[in-house]
């Protein structure tokens, strides 16, 4: 065995970034999801805009690997939603009431996205634990 354990510590280290970029994206889209029906605090206002996670690659220099990290949040610029709601406290004086840039499927459909991408790096992680300790398992013996 030419290999220090290095190969291991490395696929862990890539995994985890996976692990905590996934997470993040995550807390982004349940953010989404729960202000899908807000509406603007005051009469004729905007109300929450839907943030769209992005990522980024980084060199980890100490493991000479590339790991991911959840980058900026950005705000989705596209058109609110506008219904027609003349009795509604946060209506313009027309009488519309304008809705976030939110379509819950849509948000549903990347929230399950991240889950398999974060249980993916799951079983990275606890496919190499067992690699490791199957490692110590064979010095022992």
């Amino acid at each position: 065995m030419a290999d220090d354990g290095s190969d291991f510590a490395r696929s862990m280290s890539i995994a985890t970034s996976g692990l905590r970029a996934q997470a993040g994206r995550m807390r982004v889209i349940s953010e989404n999801i729960a202000n899908a029906e807000s509406t603007a605090p005051t009469a004729g206002g905007n109300p929450y805009r839907r943030k769209v996670p992005t990522f980024s690659s980084a060199l980890d220099r100490t493991l000479d690997a590339r790991v991911v990290t959840l980058g900026k949040v950005r705000t989705d610029q596209s058109a609110f939603r506008v219904k027609y709601e003349p009795s509604n406290p946060a209506a313009d004086a027309a009488g519309n009431v304008k809705y976030p840039n939110v379509n819950s499927m849509v948000e549903m459909t990347d929230m399950r996205e991240a889950q398999r991408s974060y249980e993916a790096n799951l079983n990275i992680i606890s496919a190499t634990r067992r690699m490791i300790q199957r490692t110590l398992d064979i010095l022992k013996a």
